[in-house]
């Protein structure tokens, strides 16, 4: 079976439910901060494949890296993780939170938005970039994420989705030395 489906039939499971039980934004936070601690840690991905690693333990170290607590949204949860476990996907959290994330997200017109800029922009002109990008892409919300990256030497790239909007001084370099070399 495809290993891309199984996580995906989980996240959709869990998605169900707890739009059913009205914590589905509880788990999306819970799912994000997951997600996070994978990608700012990745000896955690390491540790959730090792085989050597007891079911338990990576069910311990999975709600310290959420940050599970003990509501009832986060029982849905903690029960959910119980399921893997008993299952024997634990391993697979980390995709479950990325394909609840991207289910939860469409589901809710919730559009990510990367910005980088070459020089750090003023909250002005992020506001403005924002305003602009909402028009752009009609009804939704946006969870815009700012970077700075010098090597664009001016200007600034916007990634929403597949789309890029490439407005650096170093494309447009680029563009000149191809048409020079042509």
């Amino acid at each position: 079976m495809d290993q891309g489906l199984i996580p995906r039939r989980y996240a959709k499971a869990l998605f169900e439910v707890a739009k059913e039980r009205g914590c589905d934004s509880r788990i999306y936070g819970l799912m994000q901060t997951l997600a996070e601690s994978f990608a700012a840690e990745p000896a955690l991905q390491q540790t959730m494949a090792n085989p050597f690693v007891k079911d338990a333990h990576k069910t311990a170290l999975v709600q310290t890296a959420s940050g599970v607590s003990g509501d009832k949204a986060d029982e849905t949860f903690k029960d959910f993780i119980a399921l893997l476990e008993r299952n024997r996907r634990i391993d697979l959290i980390r995709d479950i939170a990325i394909a609840f994330i991207d289910l939860y997200r469409r589901e809710n017109r919730i559009f990510k938005v990367a910005i980088a800029s070459a020089a750090p922009l003023d909250e002005t002109v992020r506001q403005r970039m924002t305003e602009l990008i909402r028009k752009q892409l009609g009804d939704g919300t946006l969870e815009c994420s700012f970077s700075v990256d010098p090597d664009l030497i001016g200007g600034f790239t916007v990634r929403a989705g597949n789309e890029l909007l490439d407005a650096s001084v170093a494309t447009q370099l680029n563009k000149i030395r191809l048409g020079l070399v042509k």
